[in-house]
């Protein structure tokens, strides 16, 4: 039922968050007015060097203490302010958003962490899994995740997510089906530079978390949706496979159908489902995954959840439905629906 939607201009040409406010209301069929959200890339140029950390505090006294605590042990806190927001009628405050830029200690970069995006994921799972009433809910440089417990338009509104310009965006509106409703468990999910919105189930979750737990993941946020994010850091980064090679091991071919294909990507399909069983995502859904690259949305093997493409030239739209590509952008070609496990990839031009 969720209604999801994603946005890149190949250019890197701003687009407010107006436009996409809009035509993910227009989905509001698809939701429930228990979650909503809005993710966009290139928002923060004059800190784009710094991890930019939105946190929910439950009050602003224990729990950002013991966070500043963390934060102060392994880097800088550039700057660091109340999200700006406009309390919205329907919707009830139940957290304080709050932001840090974030820059880690040069000296702490290699140790026995990690890189510095090591460093990031480690002060998120430890954040998440240990601190009450704070949660990390986007970590990314240079983007922002911004979500709520609400309907579209009033998670938009709360957020003023006009004021904001990105070159990607995604969005979506949540209908809960077996997860609870809550700030947390809206859409998108995200860790570093990947975000996720996601409709369906991911009935594998169970197999998926403890795969990603093997490699000091933390799952913490209710929902099958945050493994996702996971396993796009996990193999995308860790692993350094690319992006097709991900969807690849995410939603591969059934194997009749890999027995049917030509020596070669036979070989190679069986190669990635040995290597990669325990990250396999079964059930109905449709995603969208951005990162700072670009962005890729693929379906189930069966396509049990609906995904429509769009292109009007240096622009790609993906979506639950043409309507609301059509909101974006009334100029917009190509339309099409991407076959069962096919990525539709949206990279910056070179």
């Amino acid at each position: 039922m969720c209604g999801i939607i994603g946005f890149i201009d190949k250019t890197k040409s701003p687009m407010d968050g107006s436009k996409i406010k809009a035509a993910l209301s227009l989905m509001n069929e698809r939701g429930s007015g228990d979650g909503a959200g809005y993710v966009a890339y290139g928002i923060y140029p004059d800190y784009a060097d710094c991890y930019a950390l939105h946190v929910f505090f439950d009050n602003m006294v224990e729990p950002k203490t013991k966070v500043d605590e963390i934060l102060h042990r392994w880097g800088t806190v550039v700057h660091q302010e109340e999200i700006p927001t406009t309390e919205q009628p329907g919707l009830k405050r139940v957290h304080t958003p709050w932001r840090y830029f974030f820059k880690p200690f040069d000296d702490m970069i290699g140790g026995k962490v990690g890189s510095e995006k090591d460093i990031i994921k480690h002060i998120v799972m430890e954040v998440n899994s240990s601190i009450d009433g704070a949660l990390v809910f986007s970590s990314g440089k240079n983007m922002g995740v911004f979500k709520a417990s609400g309907w579209p338009e009033e998670v938009a509104d709360f957020y003023r997510i006009e004021d904001y310009k990105g070159y990607i965006w995604l969005a979506h509106n949540r209908y809960p089906t077996n997860t609870p409703g809550w700030w947390g468990g809206a859409h998108p999910f995200n860790l570093l530079d990947w975000s996720v919105v996601h409709n369906g189930e991911i009935t594998s979750y169970g197999t998926n978390q403890r795969y990603v737990e093997g490699y000091g993941y933390k799952c913490t946020l209710l929902t099958d949706t945050e493994v996702v994010a996971y396993l796009f850091d996990l193999l995308g980064r860790q692993h350094e496979l690319p992006t097709e090679t991900v969807v690849k091991a995410l939603a591969p071919p059934f194997w009749d159908e890999i027995d049917r294909m030509p020596p070669a990507d036979e070989e190679l399909y069986r190669a990635i489902r040995l290597t990669y069983g325990s990250a396999l995502m079964n059930g109905p859904f449709a995603i969208v995954v951005a990162s700072n690259e670009g962005i890729v949305g693929f379906t189930d093997r069966i396509k049990l959840r609906p995904l429509v493409v769009g292109e009007n030239g240096d622009k790609l739209y993906i979506s639950s439905e043409e309507s609301a590509i059509r909101v974006l952008d009334p100029e917009v070609k190509n339309i099409r629906t991407p076959r069962a496990g096919e990525p539709i990839i949206g990279r910056f031009n070179a």
